[in-house]
């Protein structure tokens, strides 16, 4: 059995266990296996077994960008999870590890009077995910605050990097090229502030995340990568697809640029959603939509 052999705690391990309850659209079959290691040790020895046995295997965080087929993925899926999470502030440096939540990193920021974080005060996802995708909002991204990342080669080495050798473009990392390297951790740059005007500015955020977005429902955030010189939502309003539904799945009545799961949908249902809101836009505007989500599986 995987347990005894990598060392992690038996709950830590499930098998056949539906990816639904993994992401945050809450869609997906079944995985042959998923484990949540809660340290370096714990990742590595998963990595090294898999590898000796050829266990075809993928490394998730929250699972708020990622959509998993109906039919499942034939492969161990290692999901960093708050069980690898700890963080360490030092002046006005913050490392923490991968797992932690991005809306727990800004809490601890603005507990700990430091700025620059209050844009990721909703990004529903996990620091590596965050790093992976350069995440953002309002008119900030990882690449503004992040100092260095530590994270695993397919040798299983411990590797330190800088921020420009993450190489971070928009919703985009060097991560994106190299999907079996393990983010282990970030190191965050911030600056000292004044922790009421932090706090202010995360409730505006908040608000506004509230206002705008469709979090009454299970979605991944933005569905597409914002085209230059255009926005997503405006694009697909003008084409008339706002609350336009295949099966479970909707173009979200609040913000055209989420797809929303408001019955019960299949990844089938999103996909054929993203494909038609993609042939409608390029059809009206000659624009192509890129996804921002990861798809995985098919059996």
């Amino acid at each position: 059995m995987i347990y005894k052999i990598c060392g992690l705690e038996k709950e830590n391990i499930k098998y056949n266990e539906p990816m639904k309850n993994h992401t945050t659209t809450k869609v997906g079959g079944p995985c042959d296996c998923l484990v949540e290691p809660s340290s370096i040790d714990e990742i590595k020895s998963v990595i090294k077994y898999a590898k000796e046995n050829n266990i075809n295997y993928y490394v998730i965080g929250n699972g708020s960008n990622l959509l998993v087929k109906d039919e499942g993925i034939h492969a161990l899926i290692i999901k960093i999870t708050d069980k690898f999470s700890d963080y360490e502030v030092n002046d006005n440096y913050i490392k923490v590890c991968a797992g932690c939540s991005v809306p727990k990193l800004a809490q601890v920021a603005k507990n700990n009077s430091l700025s620059g974080l209050e844009f990721a005060c909703g990004i529903p996802g996990s620091v590596g995910g965050a790093i992976r995708m350069n995440a953002g909002a309002y008119g900030s991204e990882m690449v503004n605050v992040v100092s260095k990342v530590g994270y695993l080669d397919e040798d299983c080495n411990v590797v330190e990097i800088s921020n420009e050798e993450a190489q971070f473009t928009y919703r985009h990392s060097m991560f994106v090229e190299n999907p079996k390297y393990v983010i282990l951790y970030a190191i965050y740059k911030l600056e000292k502030g004044n922790k009421e005007e932090i706090t202010e500015k995360m409730t505006t955020n908040m608000n506004s995340r509230r206002e705008k977005q469709p979090l009454e429902y299970p979605n991944f955030g933005s569905v597409f990568k914002r085209p230059e010189g255009y926005f997503v939502g405006k694009l697909v309003d003008d084409c008339g697809l706002k609350g336009y539904t295949i099966g479970g799945a909707q173009v979200s009545t609040k913000h055209s640029g989420f797809i929303v799961n408001i019955s019960n949908a299949t990844c089938k249902d999103i996909l054929d959603l993203i494909e038609y809101v993609k042939k409608m836009v390029y059809e009206k505007f000659n624009v192509m939509l890129q996804e921002e989500v990861v798809i995985l599986g098919g059996k």
